[in-house]
């Protein structure tokens, strides 16, 4: 809220879209303050990976521990493997991932369900998303796997800022980075003294000075 007290008509004037996470207070802020705010909202599309990826995950561990159960280690260390996208599966695993998927397993189901969601961002349209997602969430309650079930009211209840991507097609990749590169500032120095130190050794790190003598 803070922030948007700082902002002029103008810069309030001049927002065309705000990428963001799901956290209810950065909604609700922007809700109050900002012009037709729920029409600019996009709910980034990597923080509606994490939650869905966390049903997956959930799903694995009830499955095995089943599985161990009854002598059974097929899910043994693949905990990452199913975090992976089809498309970011690295090489040298993609052999033995294949042979689990031929495998009647509920993580599979799970797996294969969370892949399907990320052709909701493909859609060439708000309404082209809006029939795709009818499509998936029906077939994410018929999981029977009640992780999935679970998460898919959430993306469901954030349906109109997640659709809000294929209008504006911005997420917070750029400030994600950026984010990345301030914490590495940080931990390499071992802490600064002041707030002014670290505001210029990011400038320092992060302004793309250039440093070559003319």
């Amino acid at each position: 809220m803070e922030y948007y007290e700082r902002l002029t008509p103008a810069q309030f004037g001049a927002i065309e879209a705000i990428s963001m996470d799901m956290w209810e207070p950065f909604y609700l802020a922007t809700v109050e303050t900002v012009p037709l705010a729920k029409d600019k909202i996009v709910f980034d599309r990597f923080h509606i990976a994490q939650p869905v990826n966390k049903a997956v995950d959930k799903v694995r561990r009830e499955e095995n521990r089943t599985l161990k159960a009854e002598g059974i280690a097929l899910l043994k260390g693949t905990k990452y493997l199913w975090l992976y996208s089809e498309k970011n599966l690295p090489e040298k695993r993609k052999e033995s991932f294949e042979s689990l998927k031929a495998v009647n397993l509920k993580t599979g189901r799970a797996w294969s369900i969370k892949e399907m969601l990320g052709e909701l961002w493909e859609a060439p349209s708000v309404e082209a998303g809006r029939e795709f997602f009818q499509r998936w969430f029906g077939g994410a309650r018929r999981s029977q796997l009640e992780p999935i079930k679970t998460v898919a009211l959430t993306v469901k209840n954030h349906l109109e800022g997640i659709l809000n991507y294929l209008r504006h097609r911005v997420t917070n990749g750029v400030a994600e980075g950026m984010n990345s590169k301030i914490q590495t500032v940080r931990r390499n120095a071992r802490g600064h003294r002041n707030t002014e130190n670290l505001k210029t050794a990011i400038m320092f790190f992060c302004g793309r000075l250039e440093l070559h003598p003319h």
